[in-house]
């Protein structure tokens, strides 16, 4: 049965954390809003005033009569289903609980460059972007990276990946952390990247997996712009 995943069309954003999955597994999915009246078709979805269970707001995931919506439970809800999650409970509820993470650090990458309201432009806050920047780039980034390198140095199967033995798709949610974030804040990343060498070695081995290889080259892979989560400006890398 194919998924259909629903997400803006012209940016990476949180829905490429799913694409990410889908694409590794090489499994059979339909971008919808990327199709002619797909945006229409998602539009309806999220506007409708009869669904029991709507979503609140893009990515979200069909798959038969279920709709499913937020990063961290599509991939709770994928990850097995794509050969993508651990077997045992208590590793998936820390890959789960990885993918929370991830979604908190996405979040306050996010924040830098929108830190009073996300209705406003980046122009009408700009101090106050700098100034959240600052605290990002030199407390927060560290402390989210440096998490997930003790996570990878205390793994028991090995810190080639996060849980277990094998690759999840908490390993391709840090992979897409590390290009949003060398994109954001390329300075910054260049200068901290070697207190990180675990991170930086599981971001380059999800590189070299033959679907995500072939994948990030293909018109699939949308490029990183000042549209999505992680934005370049560069008086908020230093």
């Amino acid at each position: 049965m194919s998924y259909e995943l629903f997400y803006w069309p012209d940016i990476q954003g949180r829905g490429e954390f799913v694409r990410l999955a889908l694409e590794d597994a090489g499994a059979d999915y339909d971008d919808v809003a990327r199709s002619d009246k797909g945006m229409a078709h998602m539009m309806t979805i999220l506007e409708s005033k009869t669904a029991t269970r709507p979503p609140f707001a893009p990515p979200f995931l069909r798959h038969g009569r279920r709709t499913i919506a937020q990063v961290a439970n599509i991939l709770l809800y994928l990850g097995p289903r794509l050969g993508l999650a651990p077997r045992g409970q208590a590793d998936r509820q820390f890959a789960h609980q990885l993918q929370l993470t991830v979604t908190d650090l996405v979040a306050e990458a996010h924040d830098t460059h929108h830190p009073v309201a996300g209705g406003l432009y980046y122009e009408d806050q700009k101090p106050e972007a700098k100034r959240r920047a600052k605290d990002f780039r030199e407390n927060r980034m560290p402390k989210y990276l440096g998490y997930f390198e003790r996570v990878l140095a205390a793994n028991p199967k090995g810190d080639a990946w996060l849980v277990g033995a094998d690759a999840s798709y908490a390993d391709l949610s840090l992979f897409q952390v590390v290009e949003g974030l060398r994109y954001a804040f390329p300075k910054a990343m260049r200068n901290r990247e070697k207190h990180w060498p675990l991170v930086v070695a599981l971001h380059d081995r999800v590189a070299e997996r033959p679907r995500i290889a072939a994948y990030l080259p293909s018109p699939r892979r949308l490029p990183f712009s000042e549209e999505g989560i992680f934005r370049r400006y560069g008086e908020l890398d230093g």
